[in-house]
């Protein structure tokens, strides 16, 4: 029996659990994964894998159900906000040492020989410098990543400004990992679960609700103060003007989401209506929340049809929506 086998059969089981069969090309990565996973546990030199394809067609899935066949303690799992804050925390940690940006990096993913990297984006020239990196140190250790993104290599950091700042850290990538698209006319996240819970239980409303006047709670994230409309027994209830027009970062998302399971978002407007950054902001918490398995409660101004159609020209748009869809409307 060939030694990626339990693996590959832990992930079909996981399948069947969920109520779903593998198609032949999710079969074929996931036998691809199960394979550099196993010889990266065995110590033995390991291509890894690079996956992507259009937003719900399995690659978090697929990586996800790999990453739980494994040992526990024998691998590390990323994700890509995450990775970028903990990064970041880690290196002003280190800056009075030597080389503070590979120290970080060991803290995070070492000792670590596998690690899954889920939704792999780069837009910002500084988190490209930092994701070379961070596969430059894999590499010179002979660790093995294996990746998920929505966009093939040559695709990342796409403003053709920065482009040229990420060229050695795409040449890693599709040198030290098989670039495997996965394709497909279904989107699998628009398909009705049998069971709802976490994200996918969240619902979409439409029209203004009240918020109780002078309702609010602080929160406090690292000696920052953050207001919000309550807080409390696993839910939090916000207003979109008090988590995406305030400064916040991602990583106070994360830091939530952990202590809430259940998020209600109130007085959402149309995307297009707010600027630049309080969109990235919406983006992010989306992105946190599906991570985090967080059941989201949106109200908004329109629907989550009109919401999606207006937001889709900005970058990252399409993952937003295929997620957004998984909310049911009420």
């Amino acid at each position: 029996m060939p030694p990626f086998v339990p693996i590959l059969a832990a992930v079909e089981a996981a399948a069947r659990r969920e109520g779903f069969a593998l198609d032949a090309a999710q079969l074929a990565v996931a036998r691809r994964m199960a394979l550099a996973a196993t010889r990266a546990l065995e110590g033995r030199p390991a291509k890894g894998v690079y996956l992507h394809g259009p937003a719900g067609r399995g690659e978090s899935w697929l990586a996800d159900a790999v990453y739980a066949a494994v040992p526990p303690g024998r691998a590390a799992r990323v994700h890509f906000s995450g990775f970028f804050d903990d990064l970041h925390q880690r290196i002003h940690a280190h800056r009075p040492e030597p080389d503070a940006t590979a120290r970080a990096i060991d803290d995070v993913v070492a000792p670590d020989r596998l690690v899954f990297f889920d939704e792999l984006h780069v837009h910002d020239p500084g988190d490209a410098i930092l994701l070379t990196r961070l596969v430059e140190r894999l590499v010179d250790r002979g660790g093995t990543l294996v990746a998920t993104s929505n966009y093939a290599p040559s695709e990342l950091l796409p403003d053709p400004v920065w482009h040229h700042l990420f060229e050695p850290g795409i040449a890693l990538l599709t040198t030290h990992l098989d670039v495997i698209p996965l394709e497909g006319a279904i989107d699998y996240r628009t398909l009705a679960p049998s069971v709802r819970q976490g994200f996918r239980a969240g619902t979409w409303s439409t029209g203004s609700r009240p918020v109780m006047s002078g309702s609010s709670r602080q929160l406090v994230v690292r000696d920052r103060v953050f207001t919000v409309v309550s807080a409390g027994e696993g839910a939090l209830v916000a207003t979109f003007d008090q988590l995406c027009e305030a400064p916040i970062a991602a990583s106070e998302y994360r830091h939530w989401s952990r202590r809430y399971p259940h998020w209600t978002i109130v007085g959402v407007p149309p995307l297009d209506e707010v600027g630049p950054a309080a969109q990235q902001r919406f983006v992010a918490l989306i992105d946190v929340l599906v991570d985090a398995d967080v059941r989201l409660d949106v109200q908004a101004v329109v629907s989550a049809d009109e919401f999606v159609r207006r937001c889709a020209g900005r970058p990252d748009a399409f993952r937003m929506a295929s997620r957004l869809r998984l909310l049911r409307s009420v």
